[in-house]
């Protein structure tokens, strides 16, 4: 199998009732049958921030691009996923930079989501509730950095 590397952008969002997004990963993701926060792949010549403000998007329908987006912690990862294009298995070396959306003016039962064909269910969690959830290990790694594990 076919070893890859990408660095990859995602959120923490985060409703105005404290409510983190989670998307829960499909045959096609990375890390198929785990929670996860929403993000993706930085494409050649793109920002970080130019690359969150797609991917999320992309992944969830929600344009963040109004609301600040802080960094919060850098960690790796490996998984295999299919690759989009060619369906091809590969295994993935992957780079995390993970950010913190508070989307401040807006309730979640307000904020509309659609999630795309990557995933195959989202929630949003109270913070609590993520400790009983099969969360993926760059995730958890992210959330004990964040104090909510």
């Amino acid at each position: 199998m076919r070893t890859i590397e990408r660095d990859i952008v995602a959120a923490v969002i985060l409703s105005k009732d404290n409510k983190v997004l989670l998307g829960m990963h499909g045959e096609r993701g990375a890390y198929r049958d785990y929670w996860v926060i929403f993000g993706g792949g930085i494409d050649e010549g793109e920002d970080h921030r130019t690359a969150l403000n797609r991917e999320i998007v992309e992944e969830t329908g929600i344009d963040i691009s109004k609301y600040p987006a802080t960094f919060v912690y850098e960690s790796t990862g490996e998984s295999d996923k299919n690759l989009r294009d060619t369906g091809e298995r590969v295994h993935v070396k992957m780079k995390f930079f993970d950010y913190r959306v508070v989307i401040d003016d807006k309730d979640c039962k307000d904020i509309k989501v659609t999630i795309s064909d990557e995933h195959t269910a989202y929630k949003w969690a109270e913070i609590p509730e993520i400790k009983n959830l099969k969360i993926s290990p760059p995730s958890v790694e992210l959330f004990e950095k964040l104090g909510y594990l």
